[in-house]
């Protein structure tokens, strides 16, 4: 019995010293208080509950070295084992972590990983789905944000905070409402914004307003910069808190939906065609001619639509009206 005593007490002792060399090593020979970690979203859209395969929320995450000596870490090849997303409502409860995330961390296993160098400036970047590691039940404004831990998920010593988003989750579409939403033929998923091209994505949005298909008019729309382009509502928004800012953002598409604002923009054409577009690699503009019929006149008017390439998609972010008379 004492030699078994003895065993277990110097298998802890000889635990503890290597436990206090890591955390010592780690420490003594990397500043990780010079690395910044940011995430923002990959592929911006509509999002809501359940599977992570129809619906996922990809977040773009960027590892930043931001002193003067090279930045060194560990990344697992299972990115669970090097980081954590965490995903808080309004009365800052924590959403729990996916049924896969948990049998992956409590069970024993090998993790693989890469050992990573940053030159001072330099940054890596990844993709992730945060629905790999969060169960989102419900629709809910939520505060997203990331914890990297540059030695290890089960070696806790030193975790980097990231930045926080404001994530959206909206109702799940009903069988009801799922004839105005844009789902694919075969699968009946919801799409996502496609690499078309400006003028694509402007035919696009004009149809889905004359059929009032609203996820689709605002699937190619950047509805944040549309918003301030009012410049008291920029200045506004920009002293915001995430969460006014959200539901500044939610208003805005509300009234756009009711016709109380920005009525050239949301102005349901009878007929109209593309005259010409003009785009480099990242900046874009598309003219239309836009024909309007009222209860004792026909308008006419060119619309001179500005769009920008994000991550492969073009967005329409501005746009200005000239009236060509009426017929």
């Amino acid at each position: 019995m004492k030699r078994i005593l003895f065993s277990i007490i110097a298998s802890f002792t000889i635990f503890a010293q290597f436990a206090f060399s890591q955390k010592a090593s780690s420490i003594d020979n990397q500043d990780y208080s010079k690395a910044s970690v940011a995430i923002r979203f990959f592929d911006r859209t509509m999002y809501y509950p359940g599977s992570k395969e129809d619906n996922p929320i990809y977040v773009d995450v960027s590892i930043t070295n931001k002193g003067t000596d090279t930045l060194r870490f560990k990344l697992a090849d299972d990115r669970m084992f090097s980081l954590d997303f965490y995903a808080y409502t309004i009365k800052n409860t924590t959403l729990p972590s996916t049924k896969d995330l948990v049998i992956k961390r409590s069970t024993n296993q090998t993790v693989y990983f890469r050992e990573l160098a940053i030159e001072p400036g330099e940054t890596y970047s990844f993709v992730e789905n945060v629905k790999d590691y969060i169960q989102i039940d419900e629709p809910s404004i939520y505060y997203l944000e990331m914890r990297f831990y540059p030695e290890l998920y089960k070696s806790k010593i030193i975790e980097i905070a990231s930045n926080r988003l404001s994530l959206d989750v909206r109702p799940a579409p009903s069988a009801s409402s799922s004839n105005i939403l844009p789902v694919e033929n075969k699968t009946t998923s919801l799409l996502k914004p496609e690499a078309i091209s400006p003028d694509k994505v402007v035919e696009q949005t004009i149809i889905a307003r004359q059929k009032s298909l609203w996820d689709q008019y605002f699937l190619y729309m950047d509805i944040e910069q549309m918003m301030v382009r009012n410049s008291e509502v920029n200045r506004k928004y920009k002293n915001a808190a995430a969460d006014e800012r959200n539901r500044m953002l939610q208003a805005y598409k509300a009234d756009l939906m009711q016709n109380k604002i920005d009525y050239d923009i949301v102005g349901v054409p009878e007929r109209f065609q593309i005259e010409n577009t003009s785009y480099s690699q990242t900046e874009g503009t598309v003219s239309v001619i836009e024909w309007f019929k009222y209860p004792n006149f026909s308008e006419k008017k060119r619309y001179i639509y500005k769009v920008r390439q994000r991550d492969g998609i073009w967005q329409i972010y501005d746009y200005s009206v000239t009236n060509l008379g009426t017929e």
